[in-house]
């Protein structure tokens, strides 16, 4: 079945270029519309009833954010667009939406198509919280995606997390886990902010949830009587980066 598609962005050049990878790559595709203004395009999105939508974040007047703020239900997926800027990435990464950078890859648009086909549409919370961190505000919560829908986690809830393969198992308080299908290296990208730091290439730890550091054997003690190893090249940027003495 075809995904019946529509394409928001204030750059034409854009619109086209995205039109034709469209039909080079992904032949599930049936782009039905597409608009330069994104105020005519909510007049319109509620009667056009798309399975997907490729929405730029910044343009004039209504930016992508305010576009879907505007409609009374988001039943569509949203492949989000931007030019790079990382502030904005790490946003989507905390909360599990789907974007594509500018310029867009062949690979990352057929991945991120062939997820779009799940029928899986933003929630308003993801929305909020990353509208909100893209201001400028700092992240309280990570989302993860799972067969059964998007699961919100206090990042202070989460005393370290654990590379298994390619796949990551996040361990929290009270003994709860999530074992998701990102890479380590793909949390670090979220986690590793003020109180998190990768320590090991297997762990990345909540220093928040450290008891006790032993200097001697390099580990760490987590508050859930977690043992965590220190590798070498990380003991003295553990050390100095948060001032223990």
């Amino acid at each position: 079945m075809k995904l019946r598609t529509v394409i928001i962005d204030d750059e034409t050049d854009s619109i086209r270029l995205l039109q034709l990878q469209l039909r080079e790559s992904c032949p599930e595709v049936d782009v039905i519309a597409v608009f330069s203004s994104s105020v005519n395009a909510v007049n319109e999105l509620e009667i056009l009833k798309p399975d997907l939508v490729f929405l730029d974040i910044e343009m004039p007047v209504l930016n992508g954010f305010e576009l879907l703020a505007k409609l009374s239900h988001v039943n569509f997926s949203v492949i989000f667009v931007t030019a790079y800027n990382q502030h904005a990435l790490k946003a989507f990464r905390f909360n599990a939406l789907d974007y594509l950078v500018k310029p867009i890859e062949a690979a990352e648009l057929i991945e991120a198509v062939g997820k779009a086909g799940l029928r899986i549409q933003p929630n308003a919370a993801q929305l909020s919280l990353s509208q909100r961190q893209m201001r400028g505000e700092i992240p309280t919560k990570i989302a993860i995606s799972g067969q059964n829908g998007v699961s919100f986690i206090e990042l202070n809830e989460i005393v370290f997390a654990e590379a298994t393969n390619n796949y990551s198992k996040l361990v929290l308080s009270g003994k709860n886990t999530f074992t998701i299908s990102k890479t380590l290296k793909d949390v670090q990208q979220v986690l590793e902010e003020s109180h998190f730091l990768r320590v090991h290439r297997q762990y990345i730890i909540n220093l928040n949830h450290v008891t006790h550091f032993n200097r001697n054997e390099s580990i760490l003690i987590m508050n859930n009587g977690a043992q965590i190893p220190v590798a070498r090249n990380q003991k003295e940027r553990l050390i100095e980066k948060f001032g223990w003495l």
